[in-house]
């Protein structure tokens, strides 16, 4: 099979914090000589594109910042399609609050003006967050999660992500996400289907997590290629509903599924 496009998850898959995973450079520079045109999806939402551009490109990975797009541009574009004009209670770290501020979105600190509360991996996170967002939420105000990812890979080891804030409210809320934006969602899919202007069967999916990369490729009809480099394993991969095309322990093994 001849591939078009393919979308690159970044940690774990390309990269461990700032160091290139072993043999995935190779791998990139495998796909553009097939002349496969790459899109960097990373479900983290605190750097925007070009911070991106800028680390990838230390680590060995040759991109511009229109190839690249985050769980923080996934949730600006949701929110600006659907609480444009909303004062946002956010729990979230200052790099995803600079990216609402540049795209003109409105924030708060009052619990009790807020139109909708957005809640995000937050390095300070602590009881008192917990405390606003069960006030905020009572008021039945609309509840958006950047991104689903409860563990992320860093360079000594996994570490929570966005998804453990998310789930901390929703248990003290007793209430649900009304939307969890980043892989796999519909906002996702569209921009990876606006960069990537291909059918779905001539593009791949290549990540390391199952409910999130694979998730979004078999949602949008996409060939899956699971790597071993980052957070799932083997007993998660057997254990797990989703199933993949292709599983291969790194990027460097693209060969096996790029002809």
């Amino acid at each position: 099979m001849t591939y078009s496009g393919a979308v690159i998850d970044v940690d774990g898959t390309v990269v461990r914090g700032d160091e290139p995973i072993p043999g995935a450079p190779a791998g990139y520079r495998r796909l553009r000589e097939a002349g496969v045109e790459p899109l960097f999806v990373s479900n983290n939402p605190t750097k925007a594109p070009p911070a991106y551009v800028d680390r990838l490109g230390a680590a060995g990975y040759d991109v511009d910042a229109d190839r690249v797009f985050t769980a923080g541009s996934v949730t600006t574009r949701y929110l600006r399609e659907h609480h444009a004009d909303a004062d946002l209670l956010c729990i979230a770290a200052p790099g995803l609050l600079d990216q609402f501020a540049e795209a003109g979105l409105s924030t708060t600190d009052d619990v009790d003006a807020a139109d909708a509360l957005v809640a995000s991996i937050d390095h300070e996170f602590d009881y008192d967050d917990l405390c606003t967002a069960l006030w905020a939420l009572e008021r039945e105000i609309p509840f958006i999660g950047t991104d689903p990812d409860v563990v992320i890979p860093a360079p000594e080891r996994d570490v929570p992500g966005s998804g453990a804030v998310i789930n901390a409210i929703a248990g003290v809320a007793e209430r649900e996400p009304d939307a969890v934006l980043g892989k796999p969602s519909d906002t996702a899919i569209e921009m990876v289907r606006e960069r990537l202007p291909y059918p779905a069967e001539e593009c791949l999916v290549v990540g390391d997590r199952l409910d999130t990369d694979i998730a979004l490729g078999e949602r949008a009809g996409m060939t899956t290629v699971l790597v071993r480099s980052g957070v799932t394993d083997d007993d998660d991969l057997a254990a797990s509903a989703i199933d993949p095309d292709h599983v291969i322990d790194h990027l460097g093994e693209i060969d096996r599924v790029v002809d």
